[in-house]
């Protein structure tokens, strides 16, 4: 009687469930340390955030380099959100005055809610001290997006001096951040009344 081989059994096609258990962890451990350094500060705990994510501290150490290289991804990746949230539109419609005013009157919106803890960028630079830490790097790139749209559309209002009025706008921007973020003012009307005077002062007509 003829024997028939063994046929090998069929290859394995790579699994991606894999890959997706890592993304899905390095996504919430993005969300945690969002969210915690956000309300509590950056010094929070790296138990805190894994307990959080419900990520063990040995996957997260899979993940990232160490609670700062996860600090710094947390603010990357958020970059584009917050910048969405006080920017108005690139390509959208409006006088440069009023596209000026928009990140003014958006703050003030912002500032109203009770978890508003301030600019999330500025709020990690201060906290850090250090220029060189990995997210305050991050955290100086997005500062770093709000000067210059300051100052291309001060530039295209004719503004004598775009340059300094970009600085000024940034200075009123995170002072009013600041100041709401740890409950010491309201910026009802605050925020916009200042830019305002910064920018009719500039010479950009409404």
């Amino acid at each position: 009687m003829a024997t028939t081989a063994k046929q090998s059994p069929p290859a394995r096609e790579p699994s991606s469930a894999g890959n997706a258990a890592k993304a899905s962890s390095r996504e919430r451990l993005l969300d945690a340390s969002s969210a915690l350094s956000y309300r509590q500060g950056v010094g929070v705990g790296i138990d805190a955030l894994c307990k959080a994510a419900g990520v063990s501290k040995r996957s997260m150490y899979q993940l990232f380099a160490g609670k700062d290289d996860m600090l710094a991804a947390a603010l990357d990746r958020s970059a584009a959100g917050y910048q969405a949230l006080v920017l108005p539109p690139p390509d959208g419609p409006g006088a440069p005055r009023d596209r000026l005013l928009h990140v003014f009157e958006r703050l003030e919106q912002t500032a109203l809610s009770p978890d508003y803890r301030g600019c999330p960028f500025l709020a990690a630079q201060v906290e850090l001290k250090d220029p060189e830490h990995p997210a305050s790097v991050v955290a100086a790139r997005g500062k770093q997006v709000l000067t210059d749209f300051f100052r291309a559309e001060a530039v295209r209002g004719g503004a004598a001096e775009p340059d300094l009025l970009a600085r000024q706008l940034t200075l009123v921007f995170d002072g009013a951040s600041a100041r709401a973020g740890i409950g010491a003012d309201t910026l009802e009307g605050l925020a916009v009344t200042t830019a305002a005077a910064l920018i009719d002062a500039a010479g950009i007509a409404g």
